[in-house]
């Protein structure tokens, strides 16, 4: 039991980290870091991933490795958390969970392996080395930047499971639903579906892990 009660809280205080890294990340790409203009030349580029490659590695280690650790401890303890009520679908979700776990902390160590190549190329070749990061780009928002399919499909199984088993409040898994929706829309390249998912997470995460905290005694 005790146990238990260890991976609830654990679950309930890593999605509240997770809206955290989302809102760091947010901020930070959004108004912190200027981009060079979309008519910049490979020389402007470049010489702004050389002035901003410490920040621009440590963000790559928060918001996708340490967004997916948390996130693993998170899956787990939905896991455990609905399996009694909604075991084959749980599964089905947990499975979901953990591939997004392993396509998130993927793009972060290509990112950052990525990042640091193009620099150190980048003083001799340039041109050749612009041409590597936006291959370097693709991928990482390949698997884990430009499109949430497996985010979005872990949380619509997750709520429809909860759903069925009276795990989470219904404004909760109504939410989820939203969240996933969204996550999957994200498979047509459109930014608006990536920026629902990204900022409705952000509530969702912070919801379910209150909610997790707020009732743990009461799932033990």
């Amino acid at each position: 039991m005790a146990a238990l009660k260890n991976v609830q809280k654990l679950g309930g205080i890593s999605a509240i980290l997770e809206a955290i890294i989302y809102g760091i990340a947010f901020i930070i790409y959004g108004a912190v870091l200027v981009y060079p203009p979309s008519d910049a030349n490979t020389i402007q580029e470049l010489k702004f991933l050389s002035d901003n490659q410490t920040i621009l590695m440590i963000l790559n280690l928060i918001v996708y490795v340490l967004f997916g650790v948390l996130l693993s401890v998170l899956v787990l303890a939905i896991h455990e958390r609905l399996k009694n009520t909604s075991h084959v679908l749980s599964k089905i979700a947990s499975v979901f969970g953990l591939i997004w776990v392993g396509l998130v902390i993927a793009s972060g160590m290509i990112a950052n392996i990525g990042l640091d190549s193009v620099i150190r190329m980048g003083a001799k070749e340039p041109e050749q080395a612009m041409l590597i990061w936006k291959s370097v780009e693709i991928v990482t928002e390949g698997l884990g930047g430009g499109n949430e399919i497996v985010g979005g499909v872990w949380v619509l199984l997750l709520s429809i499971a909860a759903l069925k088993g009276k795990s989470f409040s219904k404004p909760l898994v109504f939410l989820g639903c939203i969240v996933g929706s969204a996550g999957i829309l994200t498979i047509y390249p459109a930014d608006i579906f990536t920026e629902i998912f990204g900022l409705s997470q952000i509530i969702w995460f912070i919801w379910l892990g209150i909610f997790m905290l707020r009732n743990n005694q009461k799932f033990l």
